[in-house]
């Protein structure tokens, strides 16, 4: 079965070639030769590729062979990986690159299927999307590809795993960690490395310019664009029926979590998570460089590039009204401690009732102050004149939510984020500019928290609503 099978592959793949040497790829030629031709070699491909989903159907990961069964199946030529998927007429579409992967054994064969099924898994179809309006294409690709090649063995020799990511750009990062620690990690490295003028990844080339025959990171998901226009609550909907589907025994973990994860999600993402997504689309400040060429006019040798700085102005609001007890503040206190943690960017504290009353810029926790002894009533909009006037590019505001119910200044340039406090119910404004979260409800206290005592307790994202994505 082994030897036929090898065979079979072989055979193939010469047949691929010749194929793409007759210009044959997407777009196929119009005689009945040709065609005939095509048909003859994609029925023998989907033949091999039965074989190898009977494997995982059989196989004690058997969800990835019913999630396989239930996709259309295409092949591209011009697609720079052995595989691909994108979501097409209501159902997902699994591509297949027969130049890339026919040089596949059949146990890798099997890991780039599940690789896409991950990608599916984790939404990555969707969420690509937002992040590639202020990362590049290949930091959000390799971010994705580490992400779901954690979990999978056999990988083909040139997959995007954290340990070559690490090696080819001299980082330390960690294993299991979410998307967006990823992206910013590598996007800060690219952009190092091209201000040195080192080489990113090798620019693989094919027999012409629309056929693929070997893998290339930057390019891997461009397929995704191709998507039909679907909102990411139908999606999910559709993906849900495709998982319930697929799901004939007991499965890993892994697998299980993050089918929990999507299952459990109501579209909603908890105040930290949607903080790191706006993280993600607020514009990042350029500096200028020599090593890198003009994107726009790359031959203009006078014109010098651009590089991500990375230094975000982000004003932390907290209310500091009656209405506020100190439970509440420094519960605000905890939250800021975990944006100084996470986040190297330039981040001021605003300190605010019916007016301002203090304003401070913090590097690290040891820079925040005690509560001051005011106690006046609420108002959010000097807190907004003071964000329209400096130029920020995200203001995240602790309140009870117990204020006007209309702006006088409306924002101006940046995104907003309203944290409600654990006791506050609602925002009181009928148009609140931003999204709008909610912290856990906390008990009242005889023993308040000093600030110090928050400090030296850190923080560890529990304190917040159940995690939802």
């Amino acid at each position: 079965m082994e030897s036929n099978f090898e065979d079979q592959v072989k055979e193939l793949y010469e047949k691929a070639n010749k194929i793409a040497d007759v210009s044959f790829k997407t777009n196929y030629k119009n005689s009945k030769a040709d065609k005939d031709v095509l048909e003859d070699f994609e029925k023998e491909f989907f033949s091999l590729a039965d074989k190898v989903n009977l494997g995982l159907m059989e196989d004690k990961d058997n969800f990835y062979g019913y999630f396989l069964f239930q996709m259309s199946r295409k092949i591209r030529f011009d697609i720079s990986s052995p595989t691909a998927v994108n979501f097409k007429g209501a159902k997902y579409v699994i591509y297949f690159n027969p130049i890339i992967f026919l040089n596949l054994n059949i146990n890798q064969m099997e890991t780039t299927i599940k690789h896409e099924i991950l990608h599916i898994l984790s939404m990555h179809l969707i969420r690509a999307k937002e992040f590639k309006r202020n990362y590049s294409t290949l930091a959000v690709n390799m971010a994705m590809d580490i992400v779901v090649n954690t979990y999978l063995d056999n990988l083909p020799p040139y997959s995007t795993t954290l340990d070559w990511v690490n090696l080819k750009y001299d980082l330390k990062l960690l294993p299991y960690k979410p998307f967006e620690y990823y992206v910013e990690k590598l996007q800060i490295a690219i952009d190092l490395a091209a201000e040195e003028g080192k080489d990113g990844p090798e620019d693989h080339g094919g027999k012409d310019e629309k056929t693929e025959t070997e893998y290339n990171p930057e390019n891997t998901h461009d397929i995704w664009e191709d998507s039909s226009e679907i909102d990411e609550k139908t999606l999910k909907e559709f993906t849900e029926k495709f998982i319930n589907s697929s799901q004939k025994g007991t499965i890993p973990h892994y697998l299980d979590s993050m089918i929990s994860s999507l299952k459990n999600s109501n579209g909603e993402l908890p105040w930290n998570l949607y903080l790191k997504r706006l993280m993600g689309t607020v514009p990042s400040n350029k500096k200028k460089t020599i090593t890198r060429r003009n994107r726009r006019q790359p031959d203009r040798m006078d014109l010098r590039g651009q590089l991500r700085n990375h230094k975000a102005k982000i004003a932390v609001a907290i209310d500091i009204s009656g209405s506020i007890s100190d439970e509440e503040f420094n519960q605000a206190i905890k939250e800021i401690i975990s944006i100084v943690k996470n986040y190297n960017h330039e981040i001021t504290v605003i300190e605010c009732d019916n007016e301002i009353r203090r304003v401070y810029k913090i590097k690290s926790v040891k820079d925040i102050r005690d509560r001051m002894k005011i106690r006046g009533a609420t108002r959010f909009n000097p807190v907004f004149e003071y964000a329209n006037n400096n130029n920020i590019n995200l203001l995240v505001y602790f309140t009870d939510g117990k204020g006007e119910d209309k702006l006088q200044a409306v924002p101006r340039g940046y995104k907003t984020l309203w944290v409600i406090s654990g006791r506050g119910d609602k925002l009181s404004l009928r148009e609140p500019y931003g999204v709008v979260k909610k912290l856990n409800n906390i008990e009242a206290r005889d023993d308040i928290p000093s600030i110090n005592e928050c400090i030296r307790s850190g923080y560890s994202m529990m304190n917040q609503e159940p995690e939802q994505i």
